[in-house]
């Protein structure tokens, strides 16, 4: 009740000369009460019966030490439950000689720590970071300035080859003013320079479908520490593109921030009503999709996204990178294009049989005045039946590999083929091995001294 308040009653008492007594009968205010607003205005006036503050409103009356002693339990990783801490500060308080806090009291001086206090202390500096950090959100001023990449392990389960079930991934290429999606690849397996290549291959050169406008040389790439991000092929590829390469810091991913959104944006909208959808708290469930076919609904999605209102520019991406009309910085030609983006270079010195790359020997009849000479070739891991040979960076001849002149052959398959004849060889050692030693008898009656076990190929791995 505040001071005018208490003088509407009060002055029943002074002016009309009602006595304090029957005006508490009648009010239902104590008679007391009344008595001591009576002096508190002859003293003062109406402003005295102003209620007052009390000089301890808001603190605790806990005692400071043992306030200190929760907030450091508090603060302490793993932090104990509320009803742990009541027990332990009421046996702290005990041991101080003081009044024990009440269940209620602990709770409220836990409850007001800082949250921030409480992130940086119980999760660490980077929970707080990403939680209380002051964040630059930076657009790009115009469509093709910035881009950024990155790849993403997709919710998902497929059938993958032998009808084994594999976890695809996506690697995305966005632009950073206008949001809109300008290439990506599905692919199984590790992340790589190659699958990274594909992508900015699509984003660079222009679709087949008019829908999907937006191509060009990016000015910036921002992308993360990744090793296809920071491969001597990448960084070649970058230079001769004159794209400048910028690097997120290592953890912190805020500043690839809008990308991460479109990943959370497809899982919701695409990967969740997919068969095969890995749903948190759930099993495994069976694929029935292939790559191709998750590359079709990727493609699909991606193509509505991008002409949809998106919320933070207030314009479908497509309109935002389309603007009114501009022509973005391309290659002089696609065969250029590929030729920096999806072939690797190796150096290599031309020998009189020609040249010796992964166990194939590569000829051309240019290749004639070369001999002795290091050269640098350039390949295509999907198919390596044959090479680019550089002389200085100068174009000098295709060179084929004879032995499979009409046979497309990928980096990949040639690795795996590898790898199953080691295997075949050390199942023929270890299948000879054992009966070798059984036919082995020993010469004499006598006790054999324990012999080491036989050690096979198998066993060393």
């Amino acid at each position: 009740m505040d001071g005018l308040a208490r003088w509407r009653i009060l002055r029943l008492h002074v002016e009309d000369g009602i006595s304090l007594t029957a005006l508490a009968q009648e009010t239902g205010t104590g008679l007391r009460t009344l008595q001591r607003w009576h002096r508190l205005y002859k003293s003062g006036g109406i402003a005295a019966l102003e209620p007052s503050t009390r000089t301890d409103a808001g603190a605790r009356r806990t005692p400071a030490e043992l306030v200190v002693f929760i907030e450091r339990l508090a603060l302490t990783r793993p932090r104990p439950s509320i009803a742990t801490l009541h027990r332990l500060t009421v046996a702290e308080a005990r041991r101080l000689d003081r009044a024990p806090p009440s269940y209620a009291t602990v709770r409220a001086i836990v409850d007001a720590l800082d949250p921030a206090l409480v992130t940086l202390a119980l999760e660490g500096p980077a929970a707080y970071r990403d939680r209380f950090e002051l964040v630059f959100r930076h657009r790009a001023q115009r469509p093709n300035a910035t881009w950024q990449a990155d790849h993403t392990e997709l919710d998902i389960l497929i059938t993958g080859a032998g009808n084994t079930p594999e976890r695809p991934w996506l690697t995305t290429v966005i632009d950073d003013y206008s949001r809109a999606i300008c290439g990506y690849m599905v692919f199984t397996g590790a992340p790589s320079a190659m699958n990274t290549a594909l992508a900015l291959r699509q984003a660079i050169w222009r679709k087949n479908d008019p829908a999907w406008a937006m191509c060009g040389i990016p000015d910036v790439l921002h992308v993360d520490h990744g090793s296809d991000f920071t491969s001597h092929h990448f960084e070649y590829t970058a230079v001769a593109l004159k794209i400048r390469m910028l690097f997120s810091t290592i953890g912190r991913p805020q500043g690839r921030g809008k990308i991460e959104r479109f990943f959370g944006t497809l899982n919701t909208e695409l990967l969740s009503i997919l068969p095969g959808y890995l749903a948190p708290g759930t099993k495994k469930p069976k694929p029935s999709l292939d790559l191709t076919a998750l590359d079709h609904a990727i493609a699909g999605f991606i193509t509505a996204y991008n002409e949809r209102t998106h919320r933070e520019i207030g314009s479908s991406p497509k309109t935002a990178w389309v603007a009114d009309g501009w022509l973005p910085r391309m290659p002089e030609s696609l065969e250029e294009l590929d030729g920096l983006l999806l072939t690797v270079p190796k150096h290599r010195t031309v020998q009189r049989d020609g040249i010796h790359f992964q166990g194939h020997r590569y000829r051309a009849p240019t290749l004639a005045s070369f001999v002795g000479r290091p050269v640098t070739i350039r390949y295509d891991p999907r198919d390596v039946s044959e090479i680019r040979v550089y002389d200085h960076d100068t174009f000098v001849c295709v060179a084929i590999d004879e032995a499979h002149p009409n046979e497309r052959l990928s980096l990949r398959e040639i690795e795996t083929a590898r790898r199953a004849r080691r295997r075949q060889l050390r199942k023929d050692i270890n299948d000879r091995i054992p009966r070798i030693a059984d036919r082995e008898e020993p010469r004499t009656t006598a006790p054999v001294a324990h012999r080491s076990k036989l050690r096979t190929y198998e066993e060393e791995e």
